[in-house]
């Protein structure tokens, strides 16, 4: 069986942005793989987080995951900071990455520019330690979107330089994992680009979002006068909104407001109502499961001791031979 990995970084609240694009699939992908999902506390840390809100965060992201239907008896769910032997590894590897294609990555030189007064090592061996993730578990594949591909490259890349510096194959060169012919991108409210944590609180409609505020949310998105002809194609900003409610209501709820646009009779006011009803009635049973989770505390530490045992495994027989391959061998 194939291996998997996955990781979160605790930075926010999932939205349906995360859900549509990603959530779905590994729920899917942990039926057919040997799936490791981790929640990635370590590179966090490069922001450093209060101690209380990495915690929380950490204890919420947990809770959305199982919500959302990631099974810890089907899969390996953990805290990458409950496995030491990734910072090892991590060590290891830093040993093979080169100062200059490090500063060559996208991201550092996009997080440089956004944040000159906190330009520290981790965010520059950023790379390795996402490779580090990966390669621990020696993954076939690794589900990624196009803003993270690079990442994907450098991973392979690290993996190949320690194979040919060791003469081994030892490391599988991990490819990207394609759910589908495309992913769906879910837009953000805002009338442009996708749902996304860092386009605003507006932006997106988060999992645990209370009905008011779904409601606010969705009367504020964007739109524009309405269609002046029949038939007319819709702008981007319509667009939009069409395919929030193609993602989360009944059929025949679409296929209604679809004619109103056609026949230039749509109100939007009435449309967003019913689109911000149609994403209560979807996001409810999730939002009460997550909460739920965050409450009982005993099921979640069992739930993330499972996983650190079942890692811990697959991380440490890695440990353990790449050791051995390097040199570093008991007398």
């Amino acid at each position: 069986m194939e291996t998997v990995v996955s990781g979160i970084r605790p930075t926010g609240n999932l939205h349906l942005g995360n859900y549509f694009g990603a959530m779905k699939n590994f729920v899917a992908m942990q039926q057919d793989f040997n799936s490791f999902f981790f929640i990635a506390d370590y590179h966090s840390l490069t922001t450093h987080p209060h101690p209380k809100d990495l915690h929380d965060t950490v204890r919420q992201v947990v809770a959305e995951y199982l919500a959302c239907g990631i099974d810890p008896e089907k899969s390996t769910l953990y805290l990458q900071s409950d496995v030491p032997e990734t910072a090892e590894l991590y060590l290891f590897m830093n040993m093979l990455a080169y100062v200059g294609e490090l500063e060559r990555s996208t991201s550092f030189k996009d997080k440089i520019r956004k944040h000159p007064d906190n330009v520290n090592a981790g965010l520059l061996t950023y790379p390795v330690l996402m490779a580090s993730d990966i390669i621990l578990h020696r993954a076939d594949k690794v589900p990624v979107g196009k803003d993270q591909t690079q990442h994907l490259e450098m991973t392979r890349d690290f993996a190949q330089r320690f194979n040919r510096v060791y003469e081994t194959e030892y490391f599988p060169l991990p490819t990207a994992f394609n759910f589908s012919q495309e992913l769906v991108k879910v837009p953000g409210l805002d009338g442009s680009g996708k749902m996304g944590k860092s386009e605003g609180e507006g932006n997106a409609i988060f999992l645990i979002d209370e009905p008011a505020a779904i409601r606010k949310k969705v009367m504020r998105a964007l739109t524009d006068s309405g269609p002046k002809e029949i038939n007319s194609q819709k702008p981007e900003v319509i667009q939009n909104i069409f395919l929030l409610m193609k993602l989360v209501s009944a059929d025949d709820t679409l296929k209604f407001f679809e004619n109103a646009f056609n026949n230039c009779t749509i109100r939007y006011g009435d449309m967003k109502k019913q689109l911000a009803e149609d994403i209560i009635h979807f996001t409810t049973p999730i939002r009460e499961k997550v909460n739920a989770y965050y409450s009982d505390a005993a099921y979640l530490h069992k739930v993330l001791a499972q996983g650190e045992e079942k890692a811990r495994a697959s991380a440490a027989k890695t440990i353990k031979e790449v050791r051995e391959i390097i040199g570093f061998r008991k007398f």
